[in-house]
């Protein structure tokens, strides 16, 4: 159920970040994203924290990533990882190209 759950939030195009809104690092992670204009439907950020299935999908995170933590950012399908491995991402300015490379964002 979690496998298929995360799966169905993915897609090429677009940013995916499971979050808990509770969670310092996810409300980090969220203001970075927040910075870029994202073409409509091209930024997803799904809180997990009220979901029944919330253990299962940490449980399949860890499975996938090797981090059960959140935030579990996915740029296309593929995780780059959490707040820490998006900072430098950002501040170096690879993030932005791979944002245009997926085309989630607006011209």
């Amino acid at each position: 159920m979690a496998q298929n759950f995360v799966q169905s939030k993915l897609s090429a195009s677009k940013v995916t970040m499971f979050e808990k809104i509770s969670c310092p690092f996810c409300v980090r992670a969220k203001g970075i994203l927040q910075k870029y204009k994202f073409k409509e439907g091209h930024l997803e950020i799904v809180n997990i924290a009220t979901l029944d299935i919330m253990s299962g999908l940490q449980d399949y995170f860890l499975k996938i990533t090797g981090e059960r933590s959140v935030p579990r950012i996915f740029i296309g399908e593929k995780c780059i990882g959490g707040c820490s491995d998006l900072v430098p991402l950002d501040g170096s300015g690879e993030l932005e190209k791979m944002l245009v490379s997926i085309g989630a964002l607006e011209k």
